[in-house]
Order: C-alpha cells, then sequence, then structure tokens
C-alpha cells in the first residue's frame, strides 16, 4: 500500500490541492528548519496574506525536529518512534472547515482507507474543549476520548505564530509487546502510538504570550508517515519499515 499516494489522493477526492513538500530551509526567521506541513501556509493562517482558491490544501511535507521549539533529537535512540527528518502527510482549511469535518475526514481515511481496527484507536482532545469531544463521540466510544491539558493538546509551530487546541489520535500496539511503565495513555512509551495530530488554529501568538484570535479558523493537520507505514506493516519500530 503507498500510503503517502493512498492519503494525497483521499484529500484530493475531497476537494484538496495537492502541493509539493517545501524547501527544508523555510523563508521565516522564526524557524531553523521546516518542522511541520504548516509552515508553508503560516501567512495564509495568519491573514498576511489572502486565502487561497481552493481554501483547502494537502501535501507531504518533509520536516527536521532538531533545535528549536519542536527538538526530537534527544529522543532518537531512546524511542522507536522519533527522527530528526522525517515526512509529515497533512490536509489544511484555511477558514472553509473545522472541528467537525477535520474529524470526520481523519476517521474516515484511518477506518476506510488504511482499515485499521477500531478497537485499538484512541484519541485526545484538550480539556477544555467540549467541542472536539462531542464530534468525536460521533465516531468512537466516550471512554476511548482522553482530555490533556496545554502540555500534550495545545499546539504552536515556534515561541510566535499561529497556534490552537489539537487533537491527536492514537494506535495501540498491544500490551503485550510493551511492557515499560510508561506504556499508558498519556505516557511516553511506544504502546499507544500517536499517529495524527488535528490542530484547531484559532489564535496567533505575539512575542509578548498573548493570544489573538485569527480571522478565520483553520485546520492543520499532521500524519507521521513512517508511524503509520510501520504499523500497516506489522512492525513496532519505524526503523524496521520498508521507509527505511
Amino acid at each position: 500500500m503507498d500510503i503517502r499516494s493512498e492519503y494525497l489522493n483521499f484529500f484530493a477526492s475531497k476537494g484538496h490541492q495537492i502541493i509539493p513538500s517545501a524547501p527544508l530551509v523555510p523563508d521565516d526567521d522564526s524557524l531553523l528548519f521546516t518542522n511541520a506541513g504548516m509552515v508553508p501556509f503560516k501567512s495564509i493562517f495568519t491573514g498576511a496574506v489572502p486565502r487561497p482558491i481552493p481554501p483547502i490544501r494537502t501535501s507531504c511535507q518533509t520536516c527536521i525536529r532538531a533545535g528549536g521549539k519542536h527538538n526530537d533529537l534527544d529522543n532518537v535512540g531512546y524511542t522507536a518512534r522519533h527522527h530528526t527528518f522525517f515526512e509529515m502527510l497533512g490536509n489544511f482549511s484555511f477558514g472553509e472547515y473545522f472541528k467537525e469535518q477535520a474529524i470526520a475526514y481523519a476517521w474516515e481515511f484511518i477506518t476506510e482507507i488504511l482499515k485499521l481496527p477500531k478497537d485499538k484507536l484512541y484519541v485526545t482532545v484538550h480539556e477544555k474543549d467540549d467541542e472536539a469531544y462531542e464530534f468525536w463521540a460521533r465516531h468512537i466510544a466516550q471512554e476511548r476520548i482522553y482530555r490533556f491539558g496545554d502540555h500534550d493538546n495545545f499546539w504552536a509551530m515556534g515561541d510566535t505564530g499561529p497556534c490552537g487546541p489539537c487533537s491527536e489520535i492514537f494506535y495501540d500496539q498491544g500490551e503485550e509487546h510493551f511492557h515499560s511503565p510508561e506504556d499508558y495513555m498519556g505516557g511516553d512509551g511506544d504502546r499507544f502510538l500517536e499517529i495524527w495530530n488535528l490542530v484547531f488554529m484559532q489564535y496567533e501568538r505575539s512575542k509578548d504570550g498573548k493570544l489573538s484570535p485569527l480571522p478565520k479558523p483553520s485546520i492543520d493537520t499532521g500524519m507521521g508517515l513512517e508511524r503509520v507505514t510501520a504499523i500497516k506493516e506489522g512492525k513496532f519500530s519505524n526503523y524496521d519499515s520498508s521507509l527505511f
């Protein structure tokens, strides 16, 4: 299964324009490297440039997380899921659709295209995001929805710029394979593997830390290609997948 193509084609079928991966070194003084799929669209999210037509896009962005706010360098070698370089699948809405549709798209792709077993899936939402909780409850049992605070479920590209609460999707790789004290939902172990983060872009953070509402609430998602590939190939480490 070519997961990269399946993802892009799925969102193209939903009206998204497929965008090529942007350079790893962005034209952005606040970042050393492109660390997420939304980086090329920062000016669109903030309203600094007009939103494109169509206002929904999808991409497979190459990313580096070595230094800065999102730094995975210290995790490489300690987990089976972290890399300094990886590919992030994403779908983006610039004021066109928001939480309800983003959640519905994610559930459809994971369960109908990837065909991951529903009894292995869990999701998290921000502790104050009742709306996202209610939307997820249409698709998944409430006991599989967890509420966490800012540390786990509020995402920002950097110290400044677009940000907002988020919802993460996890895959349970099985307690029979993982036995560390961190192998629980919310822990740092590899048993519950985060595969997709849906960010509800609602704010822009200024240098003084102030949050201001964005002109149009938007969607920024990121799915780890390496992680999903390993799951589909029955591997418990990204490094054992065909991508490596």
